[in-house]
């Protein structure tokens, strides 16, 4: 496995495997890998010829008074992790090469990043956005996957990608979720034993909602009002919102059809989490995803990328 920290070596890299005729994969991350980082990379390691994952943990998307200094690494492992999964370059750059000095140029996506996570983290999606332009500019023409789990992320960087015409096509791949229900996130580490039973109510919550569009509720509000009715359950948890939009668009919708995501935001304790539900409605039939369990090391892709 290629271990490189500077720029041109990973342009160097991804240019010679392409002229190799192989297809780049791209997985990018902030490190402290858990099982749905490895879940993206398994998924990259099939769909792609040469995968990268990038490891850096971007200054740009944390606000004032968010957790950067605190946000958990741990590269030995992050290393292993990579390794064990066939990886065939890790990037992981200093801050002072991905920003030798402060950048005057950022990049914007209107009305995607306005609310949901971006009315509490109002600069967030900008860092985003613009560390994601300039990863996949350094890489060049590749597939990039991304977990669904940040669903307005993945949006984003949809048609960031889109409207830019970047030679980079953008994977969704599912939740990965602990044997209890929780979604897989890095700041997971941050729950206390009490705050970790309290936040298996955000699952319920979403599960709750999915069987009610499969029962045939189309009444968005009614939808979010139960995420809220289950989360209110728990006193532990404070709910950021509940939201049901479109899932390309995050648009609000009138009725419930096609593409819908269900999402939420909460603190538990002192830590934010996030998580949703993709439902694909046509008519009568209705198919949902809430993501898969724990593969575990020697579990297959769960993501079609083909």
């Amino acid at each position: 496995m290629l271990h490189v920290d500077r720029i041109t070596e990973l342009r160097a890299a991804c240019d010679d495997a392409r002229a190799a005729g192989k297809q780049v994969g791209l997985v990018p991350t902030m490190g402290f890998l858990h099982a749905g980082h490895r879940s993206l990379m398994r998924s990259a390691r099939v769909a792609t010829d040469f995968v990268v994952v990038t490891i850096f943990v971007n200054p740009l998307q944390f606000g004032a008074g968010e957790d950067l200094d605190r946000y958990p690494r741990d590269l030995s492992g992050d290393l292993e992790a990579c390794a064990a999964e066939g990886v065939d370059c890790v990037f992981t750059p200093a801050v002072a090469e991905m920003y030798p000095r402060r950048p005057l140029t950022t990049v914007h996506v209107e009305g995607l990043t306005a609310d949901l996570c971006g009315a509490a983290r109002p600069t967030h999606f900008d860092g985003v956005t613009t560390v994601v332009a300039k990863l996949f500019s350094i890489t060049g023409p590749c597939r990039a996957f991304f977990g669904r789990k940040d669903a307005q992320q993945l949006a984003v960087v949809t048609r960031m990608a889109a409207d830019l015409d970047l030679p980079v096509e953008v994977v969704g791949c599912p939740i990965v979720r602990e044997p209890d229900g929780i979604a897989m996130s890095s700041r997971n580490a941050y729950l206390s034993e009490p705050d970790r039973e309290a936040a298996r109510v955000l699952s319920h919550a979403l599960r709750r909602a999915v069987d009610a569009i499969v029962n045939g509720e189309r009444d968005p509000a009614h939808v979010a009002d139960l995420v809220r009715a289950v989360v209110a359950t728990e006193p532990r948890v404070e709910l950021e919102y509940a939201e049901v939009r479109d899932a390309a668009e995050l648009t609000p919708m009138a009725t419930l059809d096609g593409n819908v995501l269900v999402a939420l935001a909460a603190r538990v304790g002192t830590t934010r989490l996030i998580d949703n539900a993709f439902i694909q409605i046509d008519g009568a039939q209705v198919s949902a995803d809430m993501g898969v369990a724990d593969l575990g090391i020697e579990g297959g892709s769960p993501c079609n990328a083909r």
